[in-house]
């Protein structure tokens, strides 16, 4: 029988909670509970979003999703194949991302898709794991890009 040490089942914790972090980033983002988004992301955060500017800091990267995602009729974010690494009080973790976005009365069609992935930084605080820093890479996209323009 193989024995398991404490340090195998912390490390297994840890990937675990890494990755339901980046869950809960998308259940934020497709329920609008922008808030939920504080629990995600460490209040100095800095985010690669798609715009040319890095956001810097929770305030800016909240107001950035939510500007792009409010006048959505519906959004559905898919991650997948999380890959974490922990190295004490600090990790980084990968995940592919498909993303349904929904605006029914767009002129060529209501979906956009983008597929891509997420690159984090994650530091471990007193209440859990959260991104420092994230990266989204975008790999392809399919459909109306007038879905996700403003106006």
């Amino acid at each position: 029988m193989t024995s398991i040490s404490s340090a195998d089942i912390n490390r297994l914790l840890d990937e675990r909670n890494i990755v339901a972090v980046a869950t809960a980033y998308t259940w934020a983002l497709d329920e609008h509970r922008w808030d939920d988004l504080r629990d995600v992301f460490a209040p100095d955060a800095t985010a690669d979003l798609g715009t040319a500017d890095r956001l810097v800091g929770i305030d800016a990267i909240v107001h950035r999703i939510r500007t792009a995602l409010e006048p959505l009729d519906d959004s559905q974010h898919l991650v997948g194949n999380h890959h974490v690494v922990v190295d004490g009080r600090t990790a980084t973790h990968r995940c592919y991302l498909h993303a349904q976005h929904v605006r029914r009365d767009a002129v060529g069609g209501p979906n956009y898709i983008v597929a891509g992935r997420y690159e984090d930084d994650l530091v471990r605080t007193e209440d859990g794991w959260r991104i420092t820093h994230r990266s989204l890479v975008v790999m392809w996209t399919d459909g109306n890009t007038a879905v996700v323009r403003p106006g």
